[in-house]
């Protein structure tokens, strides 16, 4: 039996980032504690959830036997749906007694990811206090566990109504919070049953790798300091060092994850660990959820991959086809984002890199702090300026500014209240979005690349709530004066080209089409998709690798297909891109 399902708790939360197999290792968790013989009850709050077709079982938002699993029963909470029915409880008694654009604000504070988050909490909280839930299920396993940020507001004193009616809050996580009060005596008791240990266990899901590995060790971290203490990691999807077959890719593969398990954050290498290896199929059927929890990485041998598809190496577009459409407008800026891991550093570097080599003035920036830029360009190049927003100093100030005009005449408890919204992650991405309009200006003259975009949500606050935007459109356009902020240069595609990068799996891409949704409410339409780290084009000889390849081709299709007008495929390289050469080469690739 896997170490992490070894004598569990009640309570099983899976959480990680998007792509990394939390439904599938909750799926297989659930089914192998059932074929035990116990009453389970698995939950999913993923919006990219597969749950349904994982079991062959239509589930929905209702609690519903998982056909032919005798013990096993699902529910899939819709946090979407959750969050407009939360916004609209709250929205709704003001609605036609507020000014309009008042009605809109509030909404538009209410439609990030926070209150998406706290609205599906507030849906399996009930799961967590439910007492005769608890009699009739042994084990209830969650898919996607609540943030620490989530769980410190929801530990914060009540004053929240209050705080907010007065304006106190700024780039507002607290919003979400509003009406809360009367369920706060049960939301004590859900927060008191994460932490405590022989209730609550949580599996941290990672691959191996180092940015992902880092982020994880992070959030281990995050949760340990608020309580949540009982934590297991999963490595999952490793290579299989059987499964190479003298395939050059799979080599390079197997030796990359090697290398980032060495240099796992040390916080990580004290934790009980899994490790769960590649299978040649996705995670679809009974079988396969037995396989993916009864499988070592050790125990696969060279045969374990079946039924491999013969794959056609169609010729996809590169990114020099971007850079051509680039170059012809001699300056702009180039916005890259999507979510962590799928590479956007990279990609913002080899754009830049190919567009100085091509003779054009380049400033490349980014805020990653996972990002090595000068790592990854391994010196310097004529035309191409290189820099980095440090986001906890842009952060910090941003705190402190708020802090000495908001806080100053705050009691102790507003304060409290007041920090714990200013640790909001849309405060970070307000602050460095403050830093990035510094540099955006020089898009108008030359070329800038931009590495951590600020979110859609978070460029529609900015402008909801009054932000520079607002301000200089009244204060100018009273005037009667010609003016340009940083969110129209955004919303102008002649200036600004944004690129999605994603991988070519489910759930990544699930993620970028809600960014492109999220961007476009803001007013700005995606240029481009970039799908990343793919297998179609790559001279393979392991099974294990083609039939991962065929897999993902259904996914390019769609994107191409469905999501974008323009598209380049990135091939997944034998070593990471380091220096000029090897980023010009990615460029060409394909």
């Amino acid at each position: 039996m896997i170490g992490f399902l070894h004598t569990p708790p009640p309570f099983l939360f899976f959480t990680g980032k998007g792509g990394v197999g939390k439904t599938s290792l909750a799926c297989a968790s659930a089914l192998a504690l059932a074929e035990q013989g116990n009453k389970v009850l698995l939950v999913s709050t993923d919006p990219a959830s597969n749950v349904s077709q994982v079991f062959d079982t239509q589930i929905g938002n209702q609690i519903t036997p998982i056909q032919h699993v005798e013990n096993l029963s699902a529910i899939e909470i819709d946090p979407q749906a959750a969050a407009q029915a939360y916004r609209e409880k709250i929205v709704g008694p003001v609605r036609g007694k507020l000014p309009e654009a008042v009605v809109n604000s509030i909404e538009e504070q209410l439609s990030g990811a926070c209150t998406t988050e706290i609205a599906a909490f507030d849906e399996f909280t009930a799961l967590l206090t439910d007492k005769t839930l608890q009699t009739t299920y042994q084990y209830i396993v969650f898919d996607t566990a609540p943030t620490g940020h989530t769980i410190r507001l929801l530990q914060l004193p009540g004053a929240w109504n209050e705080f907010l009616e007065h304006g106190q809050g700024d780039a507002s996580c607290l919003g979400p919070l509003a009406g809360l009060d009367k369920q706060r005596e049960k939301y004590a008791q859900a927060v008191d049953a994460l932490s405590d240990k022989a209730q609550t266990r949580l599996i941290l899901v990672a691959r191996a790798q180092a940015s992902t590995l880092q982020e994880v060790a992070r959030t281990h971290v995050e949760l340990g300091d608020i309580g949540l203490k009982e934590q297991y990691l999963a490595i999952n999807g490793l290579y299989p060092e059987a499964a190479i077959d003298n395939d050059a890719l799979a080599l390079a593969v197997y030796q990359r994850e090697q290398h980032a398990l060495v240099a796992m954050p040390e916080g990580l290498q004290l934790l009980p660990q899994d490790r769960l290896p590649l299978l040649s199929s996705n995670i679809v059927g009974l079988d396969s959820l037995r396989a993916l929890v009864s499988t070592s990485v050790e125990s696969v041998s060279e045969s374990s991959a079946s039924d491999v598809t013969t794959i056609q190496q169609d010729a996809y577009p590169h990114l020099n086809t971007l850079v051509d459409e680039l170059a012809e407008t001699g300056h702009g800026l180039v916005m890259l984002m999507g979510k962590g891991g799928v590479g956007k550093t990279t990609i913002a570097a080899a754009l830049a890199t190919e567009l100085a080599l091509r003779g054009h003035d380049v400033h490349l920036t980014t805020s990653d702090p996972a990002a090595h830029l000068s790592e990854t360009l391994n010196g310097s190049l004529a035309n191409l300026e290189v820099s980095r927003i440090d986001p906890e100093v842009e952060t910090q100030r941003y705190r402190d500014r708020v802090m000495a005009t908001k806080g100053k005449n705050l009691d102790e408890a507003g304060k409290a209240l007041l920090e714990e919204d200013l640790r909001s992650p849309c405060t970070e991405e307000i602050a460095v979005f403050q830093a990035f309009s510094r540099v955006i200006r020089d898009a108008n003259k030359r070329f800038v690349v931009m590495d951590t975009a600020p979110t859609g949500h978070t460029l529609l606050l900015l402008d909801a709530t009054g932000a520079y935007h607002k301000e200089v459109s009244r204060q100018m356009g009273d005037k009667g004066m010609q003016f340009t902020t940083p969110m129209m240069q955004l919303q102008d595609p002649a200036l600004t080209k944004v690129v999605i990068t994603t991988l070519a799996e489910p759930t990544p891409v699930q993620e970028a089409v809600s960014l492109q949704a999220d961007l476009q409410r803001a007013g700005i339409s995606p240029w481009a998709w970039v799908v990343n780290h793919a297998l179609v084009q790559a001279p393979l000889t392991a099974p294990l690798m083609q039939e991962r390849a065929a897999q993902q081709l259904p996914y390019i299709e769609a994107v191409q297909a469905q999501h974008s007008q323009r598209l380049a495929v990135v091939p997944l390289q034998h070593v990471e891109p380091v220096g000029t050469e090897a980023l010009h080469a990615l460029c060409c690739a394909s």
